[in-house]
């Protein structure tokens, strides 16, 4: 199985950073961002991945990340060719690097502590379709938000940063996916937002009964604002104080 992470988009709740950075260059703990998820799919298995950013800030990622070898994984590169279009945009970047494959996909600002290893192998084990980790959150409107049926076996849809929530869990940015989710991009509309959305995509899984779910058990963050980013910040330190490490 391979990974992307999409790490491109405009950053806009992080200036005056992001005016002249990339966020996920900007530090967390003593790494650029951008090392957590590639730690976190190297460590499940997955060496083989993709980074999906803006063309303006390819060279800062080639510099700083190299091919992967002092990460000891094997990176590759493209950039989104509509800037600010959507996770969905996104991932059309991915399609020749993919194949038929099954692959894995992190939002490169989602930082958390679970193993991915038994959600890879869960969808290893699903025969088709797609899967999604959810969390719950104190404000779910800030994100995709599942309706699950009575007996919480089943998401029934998803609603975009809704004003009156469904449920209190969010969907993260860990999604898995079949080769066919490239196909239910290009049938999707932009957004009121110009965007491709990927609750949209995701959708499309749910109407053909193939989107599965799980729920993370440990501590998760979207570090896209600047109180989220010192949280990543001080969660990270607090671990590396527990473990005696001095990084």
């Amino acid at each position: 199985m391979k990974g992307i992470i999409l790490a491109g988009g405009t950053g806009t709740r992080l200036t005056p950073f992001t005016r002249i950075l990339n966020k996920h260059l900007l530090p967390v703990g003593p790494y650029p961002m951008i090392y957590w998820p590639i730690f976190k799919l190297r460590d499940s298995g997955i060496k083989e991945i993709l980074i999906v950013t803006n063309q303006k800030d390819l060279t800062f990622f080639k510099e700083i990340l190299g091919k992967g070898e002092e990460l000891k994984v094997k990176l590759y590169f493209k950039t989104q060719k509509t800037e600010g279009g959507g996770i969905a945009d996104a991932l059309l970047s991915a399609r020749d690097f993919i194949n038929n494959d099954k692959f894995t996909v992190l939002l490169g600002d989602n930082l958390f502590d679970d193993s991915l290893i038994p959600y890879i192998k869960g969808f290893e084990m699903q025969k088709s379709g797609a899967r999604v980790l959810l969390k719950e959150v104190s404000n779910p409107s800030r994100y995709g938000v599942p309706l699950l049926d009575t007996e919480g076996k089943k998401i029934l849809s998803i609603h975009e940063k809704p004003n009156q929530p469904p449920s209190s869990y969010c969907v993260t940015g860990i999604y898995m996916y079949d080769k066919n989710v490239f196909q239910m991009i290009k049938s999707i509309k932009p957004s009121y937002r110009n965007e491709l959305e990927i609750t949209d995509v995701n959708n499309l899984y749910i109407k053909q009964n193939l989107l599965e779910y799980e729920v993370l058990k440990g501590w998760w963050i979207d570090a896209g604002t600047h109180q989220s980013l010192f949280m990543a910040q001080k969660h990270v330190y607090e671990y590396f104080l527990k473990e005696g490490k001095n990084d």
